[in-house]
């Protein structure tokens, strides 16, 4: 519709408001920021009717939205352009993730954070609190999160670990006052009115993204500070060594998303066990080519293995989000009917 794609983010907002009504409008607005208030009541003041077929359209679309922010919360990005594209084709999902992305950049607090490197935050966050530096971390990409908190002393990494993980409601004061003080430093203004972050899905999102050192180390030093806090991080976690866990379907479906090269490299540090998981779920041939790229890869670095794994794990992840596989977890969860 041509006049609905001239109408402003503001404008919109205001039509879906008088769409929803009073009752579940009042409910949205008074968590907005005060001067984004402001604007949609103007509009909201000066606009005199709706067609019916702007009002779906706008509604379609808020709903569009919403479900993308659901499938980014359930699983990534990535995760969220792909069940999008499968329902309304690539095009449009592209169109609705990059409106999705610019509005929660727009209210996200430390957006400008978000844009900085890793090294620069990490020189600047490095000497604050460890509640700070959590709180800090809790915003970031989950990669930056975990480029920053490998890069910290192994003490400091298991105290951040535990008060990522511990945290689940933050004063809107106490982050605006974080934010301020990182404005300085980075010589910009952010503003903020969200509140509710951390929790173990954070620290597990974060550990996913860090090298196996460091996931070991934090892990472990969990367990000596809470046992049962580390037990669910561990329920919420999928390793490479786990495949073993996996049936032989799963496996199957894995390999089919796996390059050559990235599972030749990734067997090269894993245990017999594991290997024979893979090799079992191959033809024979596939098998003999796959030990004869082992063989050629020769002596191999670790961390280059580490990463290999690491990628793999990453699909695994993304299948069994999908429902494609199923991890078993322990309790319910491995229960199959």
């Amino acid at each position: 519709m041509a006049r609905e794609n001239k109408l402003s983010g503001v404008q919109k907002a205001a039509i879906l408001f008088i769409t929803l009504g009073p009752d579940a409008s009042a409910g949205i607005i008074k968590k907005l920021p005060e001067s984004e208030i402001q604007k949609i009541t103007y509009e909201i003041a000066n606009i005199t009717s709706v067609k019916p077929e702007q009002k779906e359209e706008i509604l379609n679309e808020f709903l569009q939205m919403n479900k993308a922010k659901d499938f980014i919360l359930e699983g990534g990005i990535e995760y969220a352009k792909t069940l999008l594209g499968k329902a309304l084709g690539a095009q449009r999902a592209k169109e609705i993730m990059d409106k999705v992305t610019e509005a929660t950049q727009q209210f996200r607090p430390f957006s400008i954070a978000r844009k900085a490197d890793a090294h620069q935050l990490l020189n600047i966050i490095s000497n604050e609190h460890p509640q700070t530096i959590a709180l800090i971390l809790c915003y970031l990409q989950s990669d930056k999160a975990g480029q920053i908190l490998s890069s910290l002393p192994e003490d400091i990494q298991i105290e951040v670990a535990y008060r990522i993980a511990s945290m689940s409601n933050t004063s809107p004061a106490i982050i605006k006052e974080i934010e301020k003080v990182l404005d300085s430093k980075l010589s910009s203004i952010v503003k903020s009115d969200m509140a509710a972050l951390g929790g173990v899905e954070t620290l597990v999102d974060i550990l996913n993204q860090v090298d196996r050192t460091t996931e070991k180390n934090i892990t472990e030093g969990l367990e000596r500070e809470n046992a049962e806090l580390a037990e669910k991080i561990k329920e919420s976690m999928f390793v490479f060594e786990d495949i073993i866990t996996l049936d032989d379907i799963s496996i199957q479906r894995i390999l089919r998303e796996i390059e050559a090269k990235d599972l030749a490299l990734a067997l090269k540090g894993c245990s017999e066990e594991v290997a024979n998981a893979i090799f079992r779920n191959q033809s024979k041939r596939a098998a003999a080519t796959l030990k004869e790229d082992m063989e050629f890869l020769g002596p191999v670095r670790l961390i280059d293995v580490e990463k290999a794994q690491q990628k793999i794990v990453a699909i695994i992840r993304r299948l069994d989000e999908a429902g494609e596989i199923v991890i078993s977890r322990g309790g319910e969860d491995a229960i199959i009917v």
